[in-house]
């Protein structure tokens, strides 16, 4: 026996790095990040060098470098129900650098993760194809990543994905909440659509990727990739004062929104309901998450009807969904119109959603819905 006999075929992994590269020519970042990078892909680790950046960038005082890592979660199993790879990888991206958006920072790389059962070199093409395009949006590299094979252990046909990002921030301009007062203007961002949050539950909710949804199937509703924030944000940074920023995924409002205020923070997130418009897609959950038999139209006034009225529904949807606000941002009152007509104007709908207030006597801030 031999190792394509026990299920990996090493030809087709070959053919996938091949791929892999044309790829990543694609995400090759803008002049700074390309002038930092000393190898490509197909080396035993991706280099970045920090001084070639700085150089070609416009310096910093004292680099801090700030990481995450996420991935793509149960999304995946429509994309593969659908047979449609090339915008989850998108979402890889999207969940590891919009969170290190969060204190500020600009992603500089990123390395992916693919593990699968049998490795078709075409489909892992397509799952890195958007993990390209993701990296061509945020100006940063696809550095590189992994691909393993593991027959046995994924069913054949079944990806799981993950990825890892590293950004840079000036320390004197690091977004930690710290500067946060009472007052503060909480900015809503439009979400387009769940991203890649709650599809456990969304998956039980709607079986039925092939009904039509506004013109399209279902299916393809649900894998509307997550939103990019790192250049209407980046550029945002530059024109006000921003003290805050969460981005909404899993936990929804309830656990992300008031994570921005920091350790030992003593406010609370007053959000205000109908400051913004619940995306017609969640009150289609809403509907098949409370079992009501109905499809169409029926089921999104159904929808719409049980998040006004159950409050039960309502409290677990903005627990786990990020219900049309994908980041929030908190700036001074006196900022908050100059940063929403910002991001407006560079196509990210934004609403004032609510305000920072102290917190009543508790452990750890809250969020209050008025």
């Amino acid at each position: 026996m031999d190792y394509k006999q026990a299920g990996v075929n090493i030809e087709e992994g070959y053919r996938a790095v091949g791929k892999y590269r044309e790829l990543a020519k694609i995400a090759n970042g803008n002049a700074a990040t390309k002038a930092a990078v000393l190898n490509g892909i197909g080396s035993f680790a991706g280099m970045f060098s920090l001084a070639e950046f700085v150089k070609a960038g416009k310096g910093m005082e004292e680099p801090v470098l700030v990481s995450g890592t996420d991935g793509v979660g149960t999304k995946l199993e429509i994309a593969f129900q659908l047979k449609k790879y090339d915008t989850v990888g998108i979402d890889c991206v999207a969940m590891c650098v919009n969170d290190i958006l969060c204190h500020g920072a600009k992603p500089l790389f990123f390395l992916d993760y693919l593990a699968c059962g049998k490795l078709d070199a075409d489909v892992a093409a397509e799952l890195v194809k958007g993990v390209a395009a993701g990296c061509l949006e945020t100006g940063s590299v696809l550095l590189g990543g992994e691909t393993a094979e593991m027959p046995g252990f994924y069913d054949a046909g079944k990806y799981d994905m993950a990825g890892f990002a590293v950004g840079i921030a000036d320390r004197k301009h690091i977004v930690d909440g710290g500067k946060i007062r009472e007052g503060d203007t909480l900015i809503g961002i439009a979400s387009s659509g769940p991203h890649s949050n709650g599809f456990s539950l969304i998956r039980k909710a709607l079986p039925n990727l092939r009904e039509d949804f506004g013109g399209k199937p279902l299916g393809l509703a649900l894998l509307e990739p997550t939103r990019l924030y790192v250049k209407p944000v980046l550029g945002l940074l530059e024109e006000v004062e921003v003290r805050g920023m969460a981005h909404i995924t899993g936990g929804g409002f309830y656990e992300n929104i008031p994570r921005m205020f920091g350790a030992g923070a003593a406010f609370d997130a007053v959000i205000r309901s109908g400051s913004w418009e619940i995306p017609p897609i969640f009150s289609r959950i809403a509907a098949g998450a409370a079992d009501c038999g109905l499809s169409g139209t029926a089921a999104l006034t159904n929808g719409t009807e049980l998040l006004q009225t159950d409050t039960d529904l309502r409290k677990l949807f903005f627990n786990t969904f990020n219900m049309g606000i994908g980041f929030v941002i908190a700036v001074a009152p006196a900022d908050s119109a100059r940063a929403t007509g910002y991001l407006k104007e560079a196509g990210f709908p934004a609403w004032e959603i609510g305000k920072v207030e102290t917190a009543q006597e508790r452990e750890a801030p809250v969020v209050r819905f008025v």
